[in-house]
């Protein structure tokens, strides 16, 4: 195995997941591998719910559309096709006709999980409680865990963020931003086993998720595994916007010149 690449503050790029709020267009698309155009179109047909408009018109799904697009991601995983995917979404929605009579609606309760992400959001310390609360009474427990790692975390308590992803994974095993979490944990502990194993994790769970690769790219180049730093990062080159590819491209070419050294000087 070649020489370590030495990177400046080398470090896991891109930081945690954490579950928010309210998620534009590109984020889902990013998040789930999934064309922008198949995304409008869903919403526009009402398979997936959107919120009001933040921006001048910028279409965003609220936290609960995570649901429906983690239901996509599983049923690519299983091999079926986007039209076989979208007639059952349509058969689902179907099951459900809208009432010809328009119903008053009343004001809905906030839930814990949903105060703990606005709380979140504005940096409120409160965050911590409501996401504690949301966890025990079973309100998007994953979820609310994942987001605990996180908060956690920024509070420099290491120990107690390994174990809210964890508790994550113990309610759903296949919860992707808690092996994404964990896997940049274990590489900010310099555990690169146990970093490469759960980003390798989170791959099986997403195989569409740029980030991940240039991640993993990352370790296996800090490990000295050149041809399978290169594989990775080529993988993510191919998943990530163009404007946003510069620093693919640096590590690629760094892990290929480590592939490929220059010879040694001739000497008479």
């Amino acid at each position: 195995m070649g020489n370590v690449i030495q990177f400046a503050g080398a470090r896991s790029e891109g930081g945690f997941e954490r579950v928010k709020s309210t998620y534009s267009v590109r984020e889902i698309s990013r998040q789930f591998g999934l064309k922008e155009r198949h995304i409008r179109r869903w919403a526009q047909e009402g398979v997936v719910e959107t919120v009001a408009d933040l921006a001048e018109g910028e279409l965003r799904f609220d936290f609960r559309a995570l649901d429906v697009f983690r239901r996509v991601r599983e049923l690519l995983h299983q091999g079926l096709t986007l039209r076989q995917i979208e007639a059952q979404l349509h058969g689902q929605l179907s099951l459900f006709p809208a009432p010809e009579a328009k119903l008053i609606q009343l004001p809905r309760r906030i839930t814990p999980f949903e105060e703990a992400l606005l709380l979140h959001e504005r940096g409120d310390a409160r965050a911590t409680e409501f996401y504690q609360k949301a966890a025990l009474e079973g309100d998007h427990a994953p979820d609310a865990f994942c987001n605990l790692g996180i908060l956690e975390f920024e509070a420099g308590k290491v120990a107690s963020a390994f174990d809210r992803f964890t508790q994550a994974l113990r309610h759903d095993p296949r919860h992707f931003e808690s092996h994404f979490n964990l896997a940049h944990l274990y590489f900010e502990s310099g555990d690169m086993r146990l970093a490469r194993l759960h980003y390798e994790l989170a791959a099986e769970i997403e195989p569409s998720f740029a980030d991940l690769y240039y991640n993993l790219g990352l370790v296996l180049a800090i490990s000295g595994e050149w041809q399978q730093a290169a594989a990775a990062l080529s993988h993510a080159k191919e998943l990530v916007p163009e404007d946003e590819g510069k620093k693919v491209a640096d590590l690629l070419s760094s892990v290929e010149k480590a592939l490929n050294p220059p010879p040694p000087p001739f000497r008479t």
